[in-house]
């Protein structure tokens, strides 16, 4: 098995993923939980990703093609969802603060926007299906590769739950006010994100030069 695969894989995840830059927007759409629901909903969101990503990388052509879904539709669609997510952060948290309310206890983000779009992303599930088709074209022959594909994933799911346990620390360090800037911030971010998102995907269709 070629060690530079191996790399290479590792660091294409690692990179799509981004666990680090995961730990401001798990704070933002954890805000007002104790440490043991933020950890459950860390923990969920990561299974969650895993699932889909190792379902994606193991018939994801497949299950796109069958149901008539391009990857640049899928795209488009994953930008649109985060879009919502950053116009959540820019306008409905404020509004909430300044009624005096608290966020909803019950609001769970593990599912949606953790686990999928945020961590198990257009991006991510593409790079999984082209690492599981560069392993080879059939488990039979390639077996080991395939495989470590997915440990490979196993160990970027377990990185990216360990960097979520770290947000809670981070949040004391940045006092309630640096929160709510970088909430603010990053819903501009996630917007301009999920824009270039559509952007992406519209110019995979063709429907626009590259």
């Amino acid at each position: 098995m070629d060690s530079a695969f191996l790399i290479t894989a590792f660091a294409t995840l690692f990179v799509v993923i981004d666990p680090p830059g995961l730990i401001p927007l798990f704070i933002a759409l954890t805000r007002g939980m104790d440490a043991g629901h933020r950890r459950a909903m860390a923990r969920r969101a990561c299974l969650i990703a895993a699932a889909l990503l190792l379902v994606f990388g193991l018939f994801g052509e497949a299950i796109l093609g069958f149901i008539g879904i391009s990857m640049p539709a899928f795209r488009i669609a994953g930008g649109i969802l985060l879009f919502l997510t950053a116009l959540d952060m820019l306008f409905e948290r404020r509004t909430q603060r300044r009624e005096g309310q608290q966020p909803d206890p019950d609001h769970d983000p593990s599912v949606f926007p953790l686990a999928t779009p945020l961590i198990a992303g257009p991006g991510a599930i593409a790079t999984m299906i082209l690492l599981m088709g560069q392993a080879g074209p059939d488990w039979s022959a390639h077996w080991p590769a395939k495989l470590a594909v997915i440990g490979l994933l196993a160990a970027i799911m377990l990185v990216t739950f360990l960097f979520l346990l770290a947000a809670p620390p981070i949040e004391r360090l940045m006092g309630r006010t640096g929160t709510v800037v970088i909430t603010r911030l990053l819903g501009m971010l996630l917007a301009a994100l999920s824009v270039q998102f559509v952007i992406d995907g519209v110019r995979q269709t063709g429907l626009i030069a590259g």
